[in-house]
C-alpha cells in the first residue's frame, strides 16, 4: 500500500464547516492520471487538488505545481482550489506569497494579517469579455422570468481562465425562486462562449455584501466559485457596479447552507480590465493520509 498526505479546508469562511471544501494531497508524485481522478471521486468534493513538490529553484521560478480534479476532469483553473491549496502550502509559515504553478499558467497568492486571522488574495488572468446575451433566451435557459433579469446591466460572458456568462438578477426572491434544471441550461451554454452561468444581484443578504451570487451546475448549487467572483469583479468595474480597485464582497453559498465571502477587486485603465483579485479565508478542518 502506498500512502498520501491529505488535508481538507474551508474556503472563502472565517469559520469550519461553511464556505466551498477542498482536498489537498501534498505531495502527489507518484500517483497516475487515472489515479487522481480516482481519488478525486473517492473524495466527493467540488475539487481536489494534487500538488507535485519540486526543487526550490524551480519553484521560485515556476511556482509550485498543482493540479486540479473535480469527480470526473481535470481543470485548467478554479478559483477556491487555488486559494485554498495556497493556504495548505503557505501552513503556519510566514511567507507573503505562494505562486502556484497550473495550466493556465503562474498564479500568485498573497497573504496579510486581517481581522485577527490569515487573508489570501489570488491574481487572476487578465479578463477576456465575451458576447452579450439575451436576456429572453438566457431567462428561458435558467428559469426565471425575463422582467427578473435587470435591464440596465447586461449579461455578458467573462472569463479569467473558466468562461462564466454573468446575469444580473433584479431581487433576492428571483434568485432564490429560480426553477433551474441542468439539461435546459445545457443547451443554452453549449452553443454560447460560456461554460457555467453566474447569478448576482444588488440586493444582498449582508449590509456588507456588494452582490448575492449563485452558481447552479449539473452538482447542484456550489457555496463559492472563486474562478466566476473574478469575473464578476471585472464585470463590476466595467459597468460602474464597483469602482476601480475597490475591494467588495460577494456573498455565495446562502441557498446551499454552507455562507461564503468572497473579496474581489480589479483595476481599469484606458477602458481595460486587469489585476483581477479574488480573496478571502480559509480554515483547515481534517489532515490525514490515503492509502490506495
Amino acid at each position: 500500500m502506498r500512502t498520501f498526505p491529505c488535508v481538507t479546508i474551508d474556503v472563502f469562511s472565517r469559520q469550519a464547516l461553511a464556505g466551498n471544501q477542498l482536498a489537498v494531497f501534498t505531495d502527489a508524485r507518484g500517483l497516475s492520471d487515472a489515479e487522481m481522478q480516482s481519488l478525486a471521486r473517492e473524495t466527493n468534493l467540488s475539487e481536489t487538488t494534487f500538488v507535485f513538490p519540486r526543487d526550490q529553484e524551480t519553484e521560485r521560478e515556476r511556482g509550485v505545481k498543482v493540479r486540479i480534479f473535480t469527480v470526473s476532469e481535470e481543470l485548467p483553473f478554479a478559483g477556491h482550489p487555488t486559494l485554498g491549496t495556497a493556504f495548505v502550502l503557505r501552513g503556519t509559515g510566514h511567507q507573503e506569497k505562494v505562486e502556484l504553478d497550473l495550466e493556465v499558467g503562474k498564479i500568485p497568492v498573497r497573504f496579510s494579517p486581517r481581522n485577527g486571522a490569515l487573508f489570501g488574495e489570488m491574481t487572476q488572468r487578465s479578463p477576456e469579455f465575451g458576447n452579450i446575451h439575451s436576456r429572453e433566451q438566457v431567462a428561458n435557459a435558467i428559469g426565471l422570468a425575463t422582467d427578473d433579469i435587470d435591464r440596465d446591466l447586461p449579461i455578458q460572458s467573462v472569463s479569467t481562465g473558466v468562461g462564466f456568462a454573468i446575469v444580473p438578477v433584479r431581487s433576492l426572491v428571483a434568485v432564490r425562486g429560480i426553477n433551474f434544471e441542468w439539461r435546459r441550461a445545457q443547451r443554452f451554454l453549449e452553443s454560447s462562449d460560456a461554460e457555467l452561468f453566474y447569478l448576482v444581484c444588488r440586493e444582498t443578504e449582508s449590509a456588507a455584501a456588494r452582490l448575492h451570487a449563485r452558481m447552479i451546475s449539473d452538482h447542484g448549487d456550489d457555496p463559492a466559485t472563486g474562478s466566476a467572483a473574478g469575473c464578476a469583479a471585472a464585470w463590476m468595474v466595467k459597468y460602474g457596479v464597483a469602482k476601480p480597485d475597490e475591494q467588495v464582497l460577494i456573498e455565495q453559498g446562502i441557498e446551499a447552507k454552507r455562507p461564503s465571502e468572497i473579496f474581489v477587486r480589479a483595476s481599469l485603465s484606458d477602458g481595460q480590465v486587469s489585476n483581477v483579485r479574488v480573496g478571502g479565508y480559509a480554515v483547515e478542518v481534517m489532515r490525514g493520509q490515503a492509502s490506495i
